[in-house]
C-alpha cells in the first residue's frame, strides 16, 4: 500500500504532470485542399504556431504509401487582436496528377505530421458531371449541418464543396481562436475534397484579414474574386461586401467589376462556351430574397444587383452584367433560410414557359442557400413574397448541385431538420446559352 504522504506527494504533482506539457506547435492542423484551376493539380493548406518546412509526401491510394513529396512554402499570418498571435499558414501545389485517381497523403515536417488524408484528383474532362454541395453561414456553434456533410463528404458523394460566405462566426474573435476551431472542425471534410469560398460580411473585420490569410483560392487576389473550370461549367467566385465595405478602397469595387467583365468576355467566346457552356457565379449577399429582415435583398434598389449610385463615380451593379454575358445560375447565402427564385430578372418572372419554368430559361436561375448552422440560427420570411419566389423553407440544410452536362443540371435541397430528406429538387435545362438564350 502507498503510503499517504507518498500518495499526497503525487497528488501535489499531478497539475504540474498536466500543465508541464507544452502544445506542440509544430503540429499541422486545419489542413484543407482547393483547387488551383490547373488541371492535374491541388493545393494543400495547413497552420502551424511555429515555423517549420512546409512538405506533403503523397502516393496513389492503394500503392506504395508517400512515394512523391512536395514542396512549398509558410507565410506568417499575425491577427490584429490585442494579443497578435502568430501563426503559420503553409501551401504545398500538387501537380501531375492523374485525372480522378485517388492519393492518400499527410502534411507537415520532421517535427510534426498530420493525419493521413484521401482525396480523388478532379477529372479534367469537359464531359465530366461534377458533384458539389453549397452553402453559405456555417459557424462553429450550431454548426447543424456539419456532421450530415462529414459522412457524406467521407462516403464519396462530392466532388466539391462551395461554401458561399459567413465562417466560424467569426474567425477573428477571441484573438483568431474561434477562426482556428473552425478551421479544424471543417478539417474533416476539407481535408478530403477542394474548399472552394468566398467572402461575407462575417469576414469583415480587420479587412478580412482572417479570410485573406487562411484560403488559398486561384488567382493573385487573396481569394476574394476568382473563376476555375469544371466539368462543362466555368465557375466565378466574388466578392459581395465591396459593395459595403467602402471603408476599404471603393476602387476595389471597380476592380472586381473589371475583372468579372473581362472573365466573362473569356469565358463566352464562341471556343470557350462551346465546351464550358455553363457559367455559374457564387456571392455571398443575394441580389434578390423575401426574407423578412430589411437586409440588401429585402429591398428594390438592392446595391448587389443595381450598384450605388452615390458614389463618385457611381458604381455599377451586377445584375445586368450577369444578364448581358449569359450567366445561367446565381448562387448566393447571407439569408439563414433556403429560397429558390424562378428565373428572374429587373424583378420579372422569365420562367421559359408555364408548364417548364427551368426549361430554357429566359433569364439567370437563383439559389440562395444560407441555412448550413450558426450562432444566429434561422430567419423569418416576409409573408407576402414577390412573384419571383418559387420555394421557401426555414430548415436548417444544405445544397446538392451536379452538373450533368452540356444542357443539364440539378439541383436539390437537403433539411437537416429532417434528417437528409430532400425536400426540394429541379432540372435547369438549355438547349443553348449566352445572352442569345434569353430570346
Amino acid at each position: 500500500m502507498v503510503p499517504v504522504h507518498a500518495a499526497c506527494a503525487l497528488l501535489s504533482l499531478a497539475p504540474l504532470l498536466v500543465l508541464g506539457v507544452p502544445p506542440i506547435w509544430t503540429q499541422p492542423e486545419q489542413v484543407h485542399l482547393s483547387y488551383p484551376g490547373v488541371p492535374g493539380s491541388m493545393v494543400v493548406t495547413w497552420t502551424t504556431f511555429n515555423k517549420t518546412e512546409s512538405k506533403v509526401e503523397y502516393g496513389l491510394l492503394g500503392g506504395r504509401l508517400f512515394e512523391m513529396s512536395a514542396k512549398g512554402d509558410a507565410t506568417l499570418f499575425v491577427d490584429w487582436g490585442e494579443e497578435k498571435r502568430k501563426m503559420f499558414i503553409h501551401r504545398v501545389s500538387l501537380t501531375g496528377l492523374k485525372p480522378a485517381a485517388s492519393y492518400a497523403y499527410h502534411c507537415g515536417s520532421d517535427v510534426g505530421w498530420s493525419d493521413v488524408f484521401f482525396f480523388t484528383a478532379l477529372n479534367d474532362s469537359t464531359s465530366f458531371s461534377p458533384r458539389f454541395a453549397l452553402y453559405g453561414d456555417l459557424g462553429n456553434e450550431n454548426p447543424q449541418s456539419l456532421a450530415r456533410l462529414q459522412k457524406e463528404t467521407q462516403l464519396g458523394m462530392y466532388d466539391v464543396i462551395l461554401h458561399i460566405g459567413d465562417f466560424a462566426y467569426d474567425m477573428h474573435e477571441d484573438n483568431a481562436r474561434i477562426g482556428d476551431e473552425f478551421m479544424r472542425q471543417i478539417q474533416s471534410i476539407a481535408a478530403y475534397v477542394p474548399y472552394m469560398t468566398c467572402p461575407g460580411n462575417h469576414e469583415a473585420t480587420y479587412n478580412f484579414s482572417n479570410y485573406r490569410n487562411r484560403f488559398s483560392m486561384p488567382g493573385n487576389t487573396e481569394s476574394l474574386w476568382y473563376s476555375w473550370n469544371l466539368g462543362s461549367a466555368h465557375i466565378i467566385s466574388l466578392s459581395t461586401e465591396v459593395y459595403f465595405y467602402l471603408e476599404f478602397g471603393l476602387e476595389l469595387l471597380f476592380k472586381q467589376y473589371e475583372w468579372l467583365r473581362k472573365d466573362l468576355e473569356e469565358a463566352n467566346k464562341p471556343e470557350n462556351r462551346a465546351v464550358r457552356p455553363w457559367i455559374i457565379t457564387m456571392g455571398h449577399r443575394p441580389m434578390y430574397c423575401s426574407d423578412d429582415d430589411q437586409d440588401d435583398c429585402t429591398t428594390f434598389d438592392s446595391k448587389v444587383r443595381l450598384g450605388r449610385n452615390e458614389t463618385q463615380p457611381p458604381a455599377p451593379g451586377l445584375e445586368d452584367l450577369f444578364y448581358r454575358y449569359g450567366v445561367d445560375l446565381e448562387l448566393w447565402a447571407h439569408e439563414h433560410t433556403y429560397e429558390r427564385l424562378w428565373p428572374v430578372y429587373s424583378d420579372k418572372v422569365c420562367n421559359g414557359s408555364k408548364e417548364q419554368p427551368y426549361v430554357n430559361p429566359k433569364a439567370p436561375v437563383h439559389i440562395i442557400t444560407g441555412s448550413a448552422g450558426c450562432r444566429e440560427r434561422t430567419d423569418r420570411f416576409n409573408p407576402n413574397p414577390k412573384d419571383w419566389s418559387a420555394f421557401r423553407s426555414t430548415d436548417y440544410g444544405y445544397t446538392r448541385m451536379q452538373v450533368v452536362n452540356a444542357s443539364h443540371l440539378y439541383l436539390e435541397q437537403v433539411s437537416d431538420d429532417e434528417y437528409g430528406k430532400v425536400i426540394d429538387s429541379i432540372w435547369v435545362v438549355k438547349d443553348k446559352h449566352g445572352f442569345s438564350a434569353w430570346f
